[in-house]
């Protein structure tokens, strides 16, 4: 042990009953603590401390002798260990960081501190292992000296693949991203943010948002129900089967009833339990979501309260009427185990019954749409359809008012106008607003 390294306490701990060896050391000012292993001591009622167990030492087990040499050799590699980091973290000073090197920290900070969701880490991830070869031009590179025209040919080289406007506008936003939070950490400190500096494609307004009607929403729940989606050539091979089918076919159905008519989010519905479900009331809490196969909170965050038309009650009460998976804790949606559903499975389940009930090619979120825009449609206010949404801004249920028939808005307008110019009216005149109320 070279004299800079410290020398270890040894302690002794207890847990259930059962004593152990621990080594305690300072490092630097910090205070560090090593578990060594079972300690082979007894309990000396008499004086309430431990002593050292009569016999050979088992093997796994220490005695206080084997416990300060294990000590010692922890604060060796302690130290070893502790000198090597210095030493990469010096030589990436001298250096500079990589691209990639900030892009896995960045990684790390959104998952461990800002908590983000597991498909956002996910497809963040995604985007970087994919696109390996066209981030090559900034992921061995040092961070610090990629310059705008290093990121603009590498979102080129994304745009060249046919990518999307909106897709590569993706890949600057994260570029961008890593580059703060390099900006801001004390490890890099990077200089500037050169992905500031990239253009921006022009991304396509977007269109209007497309919905299933009632009829649509119905014809595709019946060809769930009748199995239409599935493959003719793959019979089931037992009435056991057949039944288990039937089951997952029937489910389904009020599974695309209960997404159109309470507006869920399909990790919403994947992470939907029978307590959340409140048949006298007429409503459903929604307090948690499947992200990447994990359950964690709502898009948003926070908890709600859906209120439950006819229609989707209906379908809950179908489902609840099952011989299994009814119990307060069990999911409403849920697979011949009781285990969360695979959303891709879902989906593409979804895509084959709507091709088979020969409707438009509307995705499975167009389901959500198609709450909003129904609402919309019959005139409920854009606040409550918010609420019920789960929207943090106005300005997203805001898009569901092209759904409202262009007839009943003419008529508020008309009778807006028809309002101003009384009030025009009166000021012209100068009559009290008892005279036009006469």
């Amino acid at each position: 042990m070279s004299a800079a390294e410290p020398s270890a306490t040894i302690v002794v701990r207890e847990h259930q009953g059962h004593p152990f060896f621990e080594a305690k050391f300072r490092y630097r000012g910090q205070q560090v603590k090593r578990r060594i292993g079972p300690a082979w001591l007894e309990h000396d009622p008499a004086s309430g401390e431990w002593r050292r167990r009569r016999g050979r030492v088992p093997p796994g087990a220490f005695d206080e002798r084997r416990a300060h040499v294990i000590a010692a050799q922890q604060v060796t590699q302690y130290a070893a260990d502790a000198a090597e980091q210095e030493r990469v973290e010096h030589e990436r000073r001298v250096r500079g960081a990589t691209f990639r090197e900030v892009a896995e920290r960045y990684l790390s900070w959104l998952a461990d501190v800002q908590g983000a969701k597991p498909s956002t880490l996910r497809d963040y991830g995604y985007m970087l292992a994919r696109d390996r070869h066209r981030l090559a031009a900034l992921g061995e590179r040092r961070a610090a000296k990629v310059s705008v025209r290093d990121v603009e040919a590498v979102l080129a080289a994304v745009s060249a693949t046919g990518a999307s406007p909106r897709t590569v506008n993706k890949h600057r936003a994260l570029i961008s991203a890593v580059y703060g939070y390099g900006m801001r950490s004390s490890t890099f400190g990077l200089p500037i943010n050169p992905a500031s500096g990239a253009d921006k494609r022009r991304e396509p307004h977007r269109g209007v948002l497309l919905y299933f009607t009632p009829e649509e929403i119905e014809a595709l729940a019946r060809t769930f129900e009748a199995g239409l989606h599935r493959d003719p050539t793959r019979p089931a091979v037992s009435e056991q089967e057949h039944e288990a089918r039937r089951a997952e076919d029937q489910q389904e159905a009020e599974l695309v009833r209960l997404a159109a008519y309470a507006g869920l989010r399909q990790g919403e519905l994947l992470a939907l339990r029978w307590r959340d479900v409140d048949f006298a009331g007429s409503a459903i809490t929604v307090a948690r979501a499947i992200s990447a196969g994990v359950e964690t909170s709502t898009k948003s965050g926070r908890v709600r309260r859906v209120p439950l038309p006819d229609q989707a009650e209906a379908a809950l009460d179908r489902l609840s009427r099952r011989g299994d998976f009814t119990g307060p804790d069990e999911l409403v949606f849920c697979n011949a185990l009781g285990r969360t559903l695979d959303s891709s499975a879902l989906r593409r389940r979804f895509k084959r019954a709507r091709d088979a009930a020969g409707l438009r090619p509307l995705r499975f979120h167009d389901l959500r749409h198609t709450y909003g825009s129904l609402l919309a449609a019959a005139g409920v206010d854009l606040v409550t359809i918010q609420a019920a949404m789960g929207h943090g801004a106005l300005a997203t249920t805001g898009r569901y008012l092209h759904a409202r028939p262009a007839a009943d808005q003419a008529a508020v307008f008309t009778r807006a106008f028809q309002i101003a110019a009384s009030v025009d009216e009166l000021v012209t005149a100068k009559k009290s607003p008892d005279d036009l109320q006469a």
